[in-house]
């Protein structure tokens, strides 16, 4: 089964089995990753609900492509300008062209147990978090004391009064 799918601004044809280069994706090696925007999708000649299809594979690896020179010019100006840029990309192998039932089932079962250690995590955070803000404020409070009893004298000083224009003469 072939699906054709869309990621990274960039539309691919694929097959289970199949390695491609795309724009970077979220993931470190290893990581499985589902395709969800699949635009076609069929078997031989015959073409199936896209809608129903579902296409996940797994990262080989994040890499970057060759390098693009830039090169401006403006002639009889003297001015150039050299310069290079490598594009980050995600290498994928599709593991699995087929039915969202399926994938939707094996879904389910993994981010439940990534959630759970996550969930703990966080918890335990803001609670590390949150004693040394409070400290932070008790020390910036005198600071903004200070500042403010500061401010004033400097407005105190008087502001030179305009000069007298002469009287006209007639």
């Amino acid at each position: 089964m072939f699906a054709v799918v869309r990621t990274g601004g960039k539309q691919y044809r694929v097959a289970a089995g199949d390695k491609i280069a795309v724009e970077k994706l979220a993931g470190e090696a290893g990581d499985t990753v589902t395709l969800g925007d699949v635009l076609l999708a069929g078997e031989g000649d015959s073409i199936a609900d896209a809608s129903k299809v579902s296409v996940s594979a797994e990262i080989i690896a994040q890499a970057r492509s060759e390098k693009v020179v830039v090169f401006k010019k403006r002639r009889r100006h003297n001015y150039r300008r050299k310069a290079g840029h490598r594009q980050s990309m995600t290498l994928l192998r599709i593991t699995d062209v087929g039915s969202s039932e399926k994938s939707s089932a094996k879904k389910a079962a993994a981010p439940k147990k990534e959630a759970a250690p996550k969930a703990a995590e966080e918890k335990k955070a803001p609670a590390k978090k949150a004693a040394p803000k409070k400290e932070a404020d008790k020390k910036a409070a005198p600071k903004k004391e200070a500042a403010a009893k500061k401010a004033p004298a400097k407005k105190a000083a008087p502001k030179k009064a305009a000069a007298k224009k002469p009287a006209a003469k007639k």
